[in-house]
């Protein structure tokens, strides 16, 4: 099917005066779906913009399908990163009849861009879309990290129906299972049930309090890197700098956080599918969040047009490696050290009947903390886990 099918077109008119953007803007270097121009051909684009306006399964917040063209009204005059960007926004994903109509639609959408080598960046709409989104790996065959910057897990009881507040139950529990790790960043423990910590505890998943991630956030990296989809609440900033949201609350990160982290993502090799979730212009001050998702949008390409190509490993050249004994184990730990980009990964032991199976998934990213830590006798936690899944 053609995806063009599925789209409305952009009013550019409604967001922006074009008559006042300066050439370098960034809306002059996009291939936009509107009235004016035709679907872009998707041949040679890095990244594709896509909009959702759903939110029927949304939880106090219901005003986020409002969310795309206001998040674009504020990122189409930023200037643009380089001459060199190839970009489409395709447009918004028309709503279905029924929520499972939108579903099939991203899941669709998202997958033939996937085969393309394109990523999508999905601006929503409500945080279930993420599901949509992770079918869409189930149908190439491919298994995934899933991280999401949320203040909470999203768990609920996977037996109701899916919401906003449930999306990710469904997601640990569909089967067949293409999920090989999830990660939280940035959760407030008051906002989580101490059971649900200890499940993922029990699962293997990382998840990395508010608190612990704002101690460093330079260990952000590493986790992102660890990615092949990403998944943002808004609600994870806190209300100062994000208060278009249902339920914002008064701790969160700082934006220029969010930022950070949305670079990180943007440089990682691995990552190939991104959205931006739960923004509700109903709420919003001033176009404060809508402001803010924008500047996250740009961070992001700034990040993919800053990838240094060092992940998959292949040649072993371009990388300094260290082999570090711990007594606990049977083999030593192998760190390696791009050349290229400082950048750190272990090696977790595969066997190889599944090597091909996680071939994604056993050289892990990590920090010079965590070769610090090994160095001391000590195992690291993110070794632990993926070592915990593999074997």
């Amino acid at each position: 099917m053609d995806i063009s099918l599925y789209f409305e077109p952009v009013n550019i008119n409604n967001l922006i005066d074009q008559e006042q953007v300066h050439p370098n803007q960034i809306l002059n270097s996009l291939l936009i779906f509107s009235k004016d121009h035709p679907f872009p051909a998707l041949d040679g684009i890095d990244i594709a913009i896509l909009g959702v306006n759903e939110s029927r399964m949304a939880i106090g917040n219901a005003g986020c399908k409002n969310a795309p063209d206001q998040v674009r009204k504020y990122f189409y005059p930023l200037f643009k990163h380089n001459n060199n960007l190839k970009i489409a926004d395709l447009g918004n994903i028309k709503p279905g009849n029924t929520i499972n109509d939108t579903y099939f639609a991203v899941r669709d959408i998202t997958a033939k861009l996937l085969k393309k080598n394109i990523i999508p960046f999905i601006i929503g709409g409500s945080q279930d879309l993420t599901y949509a989104n992770y079918l869409a790996y189930e149908s190439i065959g491919r298994i995934i990290n899933l991280v999401c910057v949320d203040m909470a897990f999203d768990l609920g009881n996977h037996e109701n129906p899916m919401t906003s507040k449930t999306y990710l139950s469904k997601i640990i529990t569909h089967q067949p299972s293409y999920l090989f790790n999830y990660s939280n960043i940035g959760y407030q423990t008051y906002y989580v049930d101490q059971e649900a910590v200890a499940l993922m505890d029990k699962l293997f998943f990382d998840v990395y309090r508010l608190g612990l991630v704002q101690t460093d956030i330079e260990e952000v990296e590493p986790m992102v890197r660890n990615a092949d989809m990403l998944s943002v609440d808004i609600s994870c900033v806190r209300q100062s700098d994000a208060p278009g949201n249902g339920y914002s609350i008064p701790n969160g990160f700082y934006g220029e956080e969010l930022c950070r982290i949305m670079r990180y993502a943007g440089m990682s090799d691995k990552l190939s599918s991104a959205g931006i979730y739960e923004l509700n212009p109903e709420f919003d001050r001033n176009g404060q969040t809508a402001g803010l998702a924008a500047q996250a949008l740009w961070y992001f390409i700034d990040g993919f047009y800053n990838r240094k190509q060092d992940f998959p490993i292949k040649d072993k050249k371009f990388y300094i490696k260290y082999s570090v004994a711990i007594k606990e184990l049977q083999n030593e730990i192998v760190f390696f050290k791009s050349k290229k980009s400082n950048r750190w990964w272990m090696e977790v032991p595969c066997p190889t009947r599944l090597k091909s199976k996680y071939e994604r998934h056993y050289l892990v990213p990590c920090s010079y903390n965590d070769y610090k830590t090994a160095m001391k006798e000590e195992v690291p936690d993110r070794w632990w886990q993926a070592y915990q899944k593999i074997m």
